[in-house]
C-alpha cells in the first residue's frame, strides 16, 4: 500500500498550489479520501474530505472557498487544489484514505510567503 503526495513547495500569499495524492494497493474507490495538515508546534488537523460514493466534500472553515478536494477513481488519485493561500496555511499536508483500513502518505511540505 502506497500513498503518495506530490505537488507542494514554495508560494508566494495569493498564489496557488495543486497537492497530488497517488494511490496503490487497495480499492482506492471504497475509501474516504481526506487530506490533513501539521504547522510546526501544532497537532495534526483535517482540512478536506470526500467520500467514495457520491464524491461528497467537507472543509474545516479557515479553507472554505479557497481549497477544492477532488478525486480521479480511474487514476487512484485525489487533489487538493489550494487557492489564495495565505502564510498560515503554511505546513505539511498528509493524505489519508480512511475505509476498511487506514492509511497515511509521508507529507508534502506546503510553505506560504508573505
Amino acid at each position: 500500500v502506497q500513498l503518495v503526495e506530490s505537488g507542494g513547495g514554495l508560494v508566494q500569499a495569493g498564489g496557488s498550489l495543486r497537492l497530488s495524492c497517488a494511490a496503490s494497493g487497495f480499492t482506492f474507490r471504497s475509501y474516504v479520501m481526506t487530506w490533513y495538515r501539521q504547522a510546526p508546534g501544532k497537532e495534526r488537523e483535517l482540512v478536506a474530505s470526500i467520500t467514495s460514493v457520491g464524491g461528497i466534500t467537507n472543509y474545516v472553515d479557515s479553507v472554505k472557498g479557497r481549497f477544492t478536494i477532488s478525486r480521479d477513481n480511474s487514476k487512484n488519485t485525489v487533489y487538493l487544489q489550494m487557492n489564495s493561500l495565505k502564510p498560515e496555511d503554511t505546513a505539511v499536508y498528509y493524505c489519508r484514505a480512511r475505509g476498511r483500513s487506514d492509511y497515511w502518505g509521508q507529507g508534502t511540505q506546503v510553505t506560504v510567503s508573505s
